[in-house]
C-alpha cells in the first residue's frame, strides 16, 4: 500500500436521500494504491448507494468525491470508467451466448479496415484476451467459447481482467463471491490480492466476513446508511468484525432465540407440521 500522496479515490461526507429515506449519510472513504478496502453491511446498509455514487450512476446530494486529490463530478458511469473507476457488478454485464473475447471487448471492439469497410478484428481480440488472461493466471480452454460455458468464478475473473486491461486504477467489486462455492470464491479472492499487488485500489463490497478478512486491509462498516466506523485489520478480529457488522446485541439476541427454539423442538414442546406431499391439496379440497 502506498501512503504517500493523495488517495486514488476518496468520498468526503457523502450523503444521498430518496425523498425522506436516508440511503447514506455523511459517509467518508479513502482507497490508496495497493489497498483493499472492504465495504461491509447487511442488506439495506447503503453499500450499493455508495458505490453507485463512486461509479457515476447518480450524484451525491451532499459531500464530495475526489480522484487523486481532485474533486470530480461524474456525469455517467462511462465518465467514471474513462477516469479509471471500473465497477464489476454481480450480474457482470456479460452476454452468455457471446464468446469470451467478444465480452472482453464489449463496447470497445478492436477494428480493422478492409478497403472502405471497417470490421471487428476478431483475431486481435482473441489474441489480446488470451494474453491478458494468461498474465493473470487465468487459463481457459478457448477464448472463442461462449461465456455461458464458464463457471461463476471464471466469469468474475474475466471481468476483473477486462477492467484492468482498459486502464482501471480503482476496482469496485460488488458481491463478487456471493453466488460462488468455496473453491470458486477462493479463485476470485486470489485475483483481488493480485490486483492489490499490481497497485490497484480495490473496494470489495460483501457481507461475508470470511471472504473480506483475509484480503482486506481496512474495513468500512455501514448500518442503515450510516458509518459504524472504519477499522484496520490490526484493530479487529474476524468475530469482532462480524459482531459490528451484525449489530452486536441484535446478533447475540437472535442466536439466543434460535438456540432456545431448537431446544424446545428437541424436547417436543413445539408441534412440528408434517411435510406436504406432492399432489396433496393443503386446503383439504378435491
Amino acid at each position: 500500500m502506498t501512503l504517500d500522496g493523495p488517495p486514488l479515490i476518496e468520498a468526503r461526507g457523502v450523503s444521498k436521500y430518496f425523498g425522506k429515506v436516508i440511503a447514506i449519510e455523511e459517509i467518508s472513504l479513502q482507497v490508496r494504491p495497493g489497498e483493499v478496502v472492504c465495504l461491509l453491511g447487511d442488506n439495506g446498509a447503503g453499500k450499493s448507494t455508495l458505490i453507485k455514487i463512486l461509479s457515476g450512476v447518480f450524484p451525491a446530494d451532499s459531500g464530495s468525491v475526489l480522484l487523486e486529490g481532485e474533486a470530480v463530478h461524474f456525469a455517467s458511469p462511462r465518465d467514471a470508467i474513462a477516469r479509471g473507476i471500473a465497477t464489476v457488478y454481480q450480474d457482470l454485464a456479460m452476454i452468455p451466448l457471446m464468446s469470451i473475447s467478444r465480452n472482453f471487448f464489449l463496447g470497445s471492439e478492436p477494428r480493422r479496415q478492409i478497403g472502405p469497410i471497417s470490421i471487428i478484428d476478431f483475431a486481435y481480440a482473441d489474441r489480446i484476451t488470451r494474453q491478458k488472461l494468461d498474465q493473470m493466471g487465468i487459463h481457459l480452454r478457448d477464448t472463442t467459447q461462449s461465456v455461458g460455458t464458464l463457471s461463476g468464478g471464471e466469469r468474475q475473473s474475466v471481468a476483473i481482467a477486462r477492467a484492468e486491461y482498459f486502464g482501471a486504477k480503482v476496482l469496485i467489486l460488488d458481491e463478487p463471491t456471493s453466488a460462488l462455492g468455496v473453491k470458486e470464491a477462493a479463485v476470485v479472492l486470489r485475483h483481488i490480492v493480485q490486483a492489490r499487488a499490481r497497485g490497484l485500489g480495490v473496494i470489495l463490497i460483501t457481507h461475508n466476513v470470511n471472504h473480506a478478512y483475509p484480503v482486506g486491509d481496512r474495513f468500512l462498516i455501514l448500518d442503515r446508511g450510516r458509518s459504524v466506523g472504519t477499522f484496520s485489520k490490526a484493530e479487529l478480529r474476524p468475530d469482532q468484525l462480524l459482531s459490528l457488522m451484525g449489530g452486536g446485541e441484535e446478533l447475540s439476541r437472535l442466536s439466543h432465540e434460535l438456540e432456545s427454539y431448537a431446544r424446545a423442538v428437541d424436547a417436543g414442546a413445539v408441534p412440528i407440521e408434517p411435510p406436504v406431499q406432492v399432489g396433496e391439496d393443503v386446503a383439504g379440497g378435491a
